[in-house]
């Protein structure tokens, strides 16, 4: 059971979505074609299989245009679904439903394409210990549920900005001139709350880090081997992250190598939105 995002995160995003499409004059096809008090009955449905997230985004387009709107969900965002499935059941003013129609779809769709890749993914790492996370390649404004779709997919989620974790990358080590010198800074400046991670991008690099002893190391763009050296060398001392190009067609090989964890920037920046439609109800 994947736990909802508040509506209160949500609300903002719609209410952006919809002003964008409402423009200056609202829906003037609507207003010309549609009586004002005609009713319509419509049912959201999946034109191929993949795994629902994102429902509440269609549920509040809906609400926002018209709050005595019915919206019956059919499906619960974290299961997986056929194509020709259908997701909720809307009935309300019909010019307010067809004023929302392409916010819900366009929020939807996009969402449960990053659920469906998700789950591809882990899937694809099946039996081994490794975990899929995203990373803070997102659409600016949708990180919250752009992340809560990777968690309806069964991926965890990285951290969600630069105020939440540590994570010194190559630039920042360049900064202070060293990988150690960057993770002593690190350490003097966290909270006791506070998780700091590594990126290396060489064994040698990774020697320097396991001195330090961060938290996590991230293992930029290794090759399987150095991957599987790194796992001996480490010897669970340390949260290891395996990053960089990770794709659909090589995370089986990257996660047999022993690491905690892959982090997929593809689940979020490289989707392809599912295809949902929204049709009359019959």
């Amino acid at each position: 059971m994947i736990e909802p995002l508040p509506d209160l995160l949500i609300e903002p995003v719609v209410r952006a979505a919809l002003a964008e499409d409402l423009g200056r004059a609202g829906d003037v096809t609507s207003l010309a074609c549609v009586p004002a008090d005609a009713e319509l009955a419509c049912v959201f449905a999946t034109r191929q299989a993949g795994v629902v997230a994102g429902l509440a985004c269609a549920r509040l387009a809906l609400a926002e245009l018209d709050p005595s709107a019915r919206f019956e969900a059919l499906a619960a965002d974290g299961t997986q679904v056929g194509a020709g499935a259908a997701l909720a059941r809307i009935e309300g003013n019909a010019r307010a439903v067809l004023s929302a129609e392409r916010t819900a779809l366009n929020l939807l769709g996009r969402l449960c394409g990053i659920a469906t890749l998700t789950q591809d993914f882990v899937e694809a790492v099946a039996g081994t210990k490794a975990k899929i996370t995203d990373t803070r390649k997102t659409t600016p404004g949708l990180r919250a549920l752009e992340k809560y779709a990777v968690r309806c997919g069964g991926g965890v989620n990285h951290r969600f900005g630069l105020d939440d974790a540590i994570l010194i990358k190559d630039n920042h080590v360049a900064a202070c001139g060293s990988v150690g010198e960057a993770v002593r800074r690190a350490k003097a400046f966290a909270g006791h709350l506070m998780k700091i991670e590594v990126e290396v991008d060489s064994l040698a690099q990774l020697d320097e880090a396991l001195a330090e002893m961060p938290d996590v190391i991230m293992l930029d763009n290794f090759s399987l081997d150095d991957l599987r050296k790194a796992v001996l060398k480490t010897a669970g001392r340390v949260v290891l992250e395996a990053s960089g190009g990770i794709t659909l067609e090589t995370v089986r090989a990257v996660a047999e190598t022993g690491v905690d964890v892959i982090s997929a920037g593809a689940l979020t920046h490289s989707v392809s939105v599912l295809d949902i439609g929204l049709d009359a109800a019959s």
